[in-house]
């Protein structure tokens, strides 16, 4: 049963999602660790995009996920330009580390409708996405960097040494924000959703 949404409603998922998107972004330039080729450690960057798909959907997530993927992009532009990389490598680098792994946030909120569990699962598989797309970026962009017999194992270490913390850090803060009734009342109630 589809349902309408009033303008009203527009005007609220438009308002939350610009603020949690400037709120991911300013929190992304919080880096206690920098990666030498690119990739960080956080202040929770992903966790405001992601409980925006979880509190309104799938869809408006990856649009969400996609403006963000956009100011991390221009936020980044300088450095990776800096790293001497061939027209093709800058735009596999653009399309795969930028915007490929940047939206696959929005997928956060496939399992909303499981409740606590559904929604840390899918923030948890957001962020491995987002890994996904950083090592295949890795292994055949970055490669040409790669001191190691196996680019694939290279990338999926080098990357791993920041996602994998990140998102350890991203599902533990969503699992504590959703001990709180409070919290779990203003991101999974949300009307015609």
């Amino acid at each position: 049963m589809k349902t309408t949404v009033t303008t009203h409603e527009r005007i609220l998922r438009l308002v939350t999602s610009a603020v949690l998107i400037g709120l991911s972004t300013v929190l992304s330039l919080i880096k206690p660790i920098q990666m030498p080729l690119g990739g960080s450690i956080t202040l929770l960057s992903m966790l405001p995009v992601c409980l925006l798909s979880v509190k309104y959907g799938v869809k408006t997530g990856l649009g969400c996920a996609f403006a963000y993927a956009l100011l991390q992009l221009a936020l980044d532009f300088g450095s990776v330009m800096s790293w001497g990389l061939t027209r093709k490598a800058l735009v596999a680098c653009i399309v795969i580390d930028y915007l490929l792994a940047f939206t696959s946030l929005g997928v956060a909120g496939v399992f909303r409708r499981k409740g606590q569990a559904g929604i840390c699962v899918g923030i948890a598989l957001a962020i491995f996405l987002r890994f996904v797309f950083h090592v295949v970026s890795g292994t055949f962009v970055f490669d040409i960097w790669c001191e190691w017999d196996s680019a694939w194992l290279y990338s999926v270490c080098y990357n791993g040494a920041f996602m994998l913390p990140e998102m350890i850090i991203t599902v533990a803060a969503a699992v504590t924000m959703m001990r709180f009734s409070q919290v779990r009342k203003l991101i999974c109630e949300s009307p015609n959703t």
